[in-house]
Parts: structure tokens; C-alpha cells; sequence
């Protein structure tokens, strides 16, 4: 279950990052769009990138998300990735989340790879 903060600043137009583990053990951050559901953190990526690749070998991860309008007021969730979501449903996602950051459909031109949706159940979760 998401705590009532983690989804209210995931589900609004603020930025995350997501945190995952390179082969080595050593961490990767990228800052991302973010979304979220009553029960997972939703992360929408590529196939062919490496924040993929590194959550398909170890699904540990954290996300951060911080409010746009005061970035002292954050949520941190350490979960691990739990299921993915592929084809139109990810390609659509994708799109609800340029509406939201953008108001504006995504490029096809930018998507080189197929699309997927990472579910990403909460294991802790806090906020300030």
C-alpha cells in the first residue's frame, strides 16, 4: 500500500528519481517522471536502457520524489520492482505522463525501444 504523501506528490507533476544497482554493486540515479497507484510506484522506461537492465538482474530500488513547489518536501520509497507492464498500456502511460509534465503527447521519434511500466511495491516508505 502507498502512503497518502507518496502518492500525492507522485501522482502531480513533480520529479523523482529512481536509484538502481549496477552489476558492481555500485548505485545508478536518474531523475524521471513518476507516477503512482494504491498499491505501486509506477516508473515507465525502455527495454534498452540501463536502468532496465539493472532492475531485471536486481530488482532493488529507490525512488525520491520531491515537490515542485517546496523540494524540502519529499518521499523516499526502497522497494523492489515486482512486475512490469508492457505493449499499448505502457505506450499509453507514457503519453499520460508527457500530458502531465508537458500537456503534450510523447514523440515517437524519442522511443528506440518497446516501452514498459515498472511496478514497484514499497518495502519502506517515508516523508518529510
Amino acid at each position: 500500500m502507498i502512503d497518502e504523501k507518496v502518492k500525492k506528490l507522485a501522482t502531480a507533476a513533480n520529479f523523482g528519481t529512481i536509484t538502481t544497482l549496477m552489476r558492481d554493486g555500485s548505485p545508478s540515479t536518474h531523475v524521471m517522471w513518476v507516477d503512482a497507484d494504491d498499491e505501486y510506484v509506477l516508473i515507465n522506461t525502455e527495454i534498452g536502457r540501463m536502468k532496465y537492465r539493472n532492475v531485471k538482474r536486481d530488482p532493488r530500488v529507490v525512488v525520491t520524489v520531491w515537490d515542485a513547489a517546496d523540494p524540502y518536501s519529499y518521499a523516499e520509497v526502497r522497494g523492489e520492482v515486482v512486475d512490469e507492464v508492457r505493449g499499448p498500456q505502457a505506450r499509453a502511460h507514457i503519453d499520460a505522463l508527457s500530458q502531465k509534465y508537458n500537456g503534450t503527447d510523447f514523440s515517437d521519434d524519442s522511443i528506440q525501444t518497446e516501452r514498459v511500466i515498472l511496478k514497484i511495491r514499497p518495502l519502506r516508505q517515508r516523508s518529510y
